[in-house]
């Protein structure tokens, strides 16, 4: 029989990861520091974290009624977003508060520019700089370690280890790993991130490029400048920001090079906004500005296509 010789559209190469099993994957490695934040800030962090999907997944499903687009709620991309969000805030927050940062972040950010893969942006992470904006003091009221667990209604404030070390006090390190500190939802407890960042990258889900190079970045500027380079990878939002954030796929370059570039900057941006300005974290408004940026260091760092003469489209 003679041999045809097929000829058909990129891509070529097909494997059976799917979006809804990349966002599963992502789900799973998230559960560490869900699970962690419900030990440490009581079972109102799992309420926080089933209010911010459940209104993520119920945004997602009416937008795309209303806009009549084929419904994309069980591809899990809305749980992650609802997921990722509610680890950006604070235990003690409104309820209907962090629902408004899912409406947020799935109609405005995600749906309004066409849906999952079309967003600039991180949704989640601009959704909690927009709940900053309007909410500050909600947003910025962080509730002592344990305290809920004991049923208390209203929670006893704590200073976060970053607010404490712009007063010169240093949080033990065990601290940081354990999570027993002040702080976002899933954010304190360093140990239950880094257990989510290996299983991700094990997976091949993330490239280890972008975390990698962006806490060596912070910790090479803080080794410079003299600060404390355990205290400054393991406090804050740096390794939630480095893990699940800035490796998001739609708003971070696809090139190697890319990738290396994006990363540098958010490190440099981080150190520069937790050393000079006046908010004690910068992670959030670092990764925003690379997401930004991203177009202009893709096009920078993209490979010539073969046989283009330099200078030529």
């Amino acid at each position: 029989m003679e041999e045809k010789l097929i000829v058909s559209a990129s891509p070529h190469i097909r494997t059976k990861t799917s979006t809804t099993t990349i966002m599963l994957d992502v789900i799973i490695s998230l559960m560490p520091a869900a699970a962690a934040s419900v030990i440490i800030f009581g079972f109102r962090a799992l309420m926080i974290i089933a209010d911010t999907v459940l209104a993520a997944v119920l945004a997602e499903y009416i937008s795309r009624k209303i806009m009549k687009r084929e419904n994309t709620v069980f591809d899990l991309s809305a749980v992650v977003t609802g997921l990722l969000l509610a680890l950006n805030l604070p235990v003690g927050i409104n309820p209907l508060f962090a629902a408004f940062g899912s409406v947020v972040a799935i109609v405005v950010v995600k749906q309004m520019f066409g849906g999952i893969g079309n967003n600039f942006v991180n949704p989640a992470l601009t959704a909690r700089i927009i709940l900053l904006s309007s909410f500050p003091s909600a947003m910025t009221t962080w509730a002592k370690p344990f305290y809920y667990n004991e049923g208390a209604v209203d929670a006893v404030t704590c200073a976060t280890p970053l607010a404490l070390y712009a007063n010169g006090q240093i949080t033990p390190t065990k601290d940081l790993l354990l999570g027993t500190t002040g702080g976002c939802l899933g954010e304190t407890c360093a140990v239950a991130l880094i257990i989510g960042g290996v299983y991700l990258m094990l997976r091949r889900v993330i490239s280890p490029v972008i975390p990698l190079t962006y806490l060596s970045v912070v910790a090479l500027l803080s080794l410079l400048l003299g600060q404390n380079v355990i205290f400054e990878l393991l406090s804050g939002g740096l390794l939630l920001g480095a893990f699940f954030m800035a490796t998001d796929y739609t708003t971070s370059p696809i090139t190697t090079k890319g990738k290396f570039v994006f990363a540098v900057g958010c490190g440099i941006l981080t150190f520069l906004i937790r050393t000079f300005a006046n908010l004690p974290e910068g992670v959030s408004f670092s990764i925003l500005i690379m997401n930004i940026l991203v177009p202009l260091i893709e096009r920078a760092t993209s490979p010539r296509p073969f046989g283009e003469k330099e200078g030529k489209l």
